[in-house]
């Protein structure tokens, strides 16, 4: 409603005028809240606690490497199937191909598109791997964090590659409606088996370096590739 709303504003008072098709805008409003209704539903009775369970599980286990393993096929299988990171993705190719600086044709988007959600995706399963590592040890997350962001606001500052702020973004599409409950799941689910560890302190965090991962694989990845920084 408040996206509807900000919208009509504007359309109304702003520009003076009334949306074209509005049954049209109507039911594609109705089927989007309805879509996002079930989706939301449907991960709270099934992934959610599947997440939690498996977390729990594995824990129990004893043996870190199967935790660590399942730790990235979560976070990479999730992170494929983000909508946000496929919608950046495609925008990401179809604007490196019409820039003249970067040697991408208009034939090698979708290709390009793919090899950016992908190569996304695995930095983010690393991602949750280092998370997961991190609360085993009990390490502060602002060790991990605080170097993270400096190197990308230091690369930020340095280079004039033109693929910098796609790699921003990408790193807060990476994580959206599908992976982040699912990492809280896993991090809080963790935290909670393990005696030494504090759900609040040790749960939270896993996010936050989902979220990072991907920025810097795409700016190192980037600059290697178009020589330019």
């Amino acid at each position: 409603m408040p996206i509807l709303l900000t919208i009509a504003a504007f359309e109304g008072i702003v520009l003076g005028r009334i949306p074209a098709d509005i049954p049209g805008l109507v039911i594609g409003l109705v089927a989007v809240l309805v879509g996002l209704t079930l989706m939301v539903r449907g991960l709270e009775m099934s992934l959610f606690p599947l997440g939690e369970a498996l977390a729990d599980a594995m824990a129990r286990r004893g043996h870190p490497a199967w935790l660590l393993g399942f730790a990235f096929a979560l976070g990479f299988g999730s992170t494929v199937a983000e909508p946000a990171l496929a919608a950046v993705a495609a925008q990401a190719a179809t604007a490196m191909a019409a820039d003249p600086g970067i040697p991408v044709n208009p034939g090698q988007q979708e290709a390009l598109a793919n090899w950016i959600r992908y190569g996304i995706a695995i930095s983010l399963g690393l991602a949750l791997v280092v998370g997961v590592w991190r609360t085993l040890k009990g390490w502060p997350v602002i060790w991990l964090v605080l170097p993270g962001y400096g190197l990308i606001a230091l690369v930020t500052l340095l280079s004039d590659a033109p693929v910098i702020a796609a790699a921003l973004d990408a790193g807060t599409a990476a994580t959206s409606v599908i992976n982040i409950p699912l990492m809280l799941a896993l991090g809080i689910g963790l935290a909670s088996v393990l005696r030494s560890r504090s759900p609040l302190v040790d749960g939270f965090g896993i996010v936050v370096l989902a979220s990072l991962a991907p920025m810097l694989m795409f700016m190192a990845v980037s600059l290697i590739f178009l020589g330019r920084g």
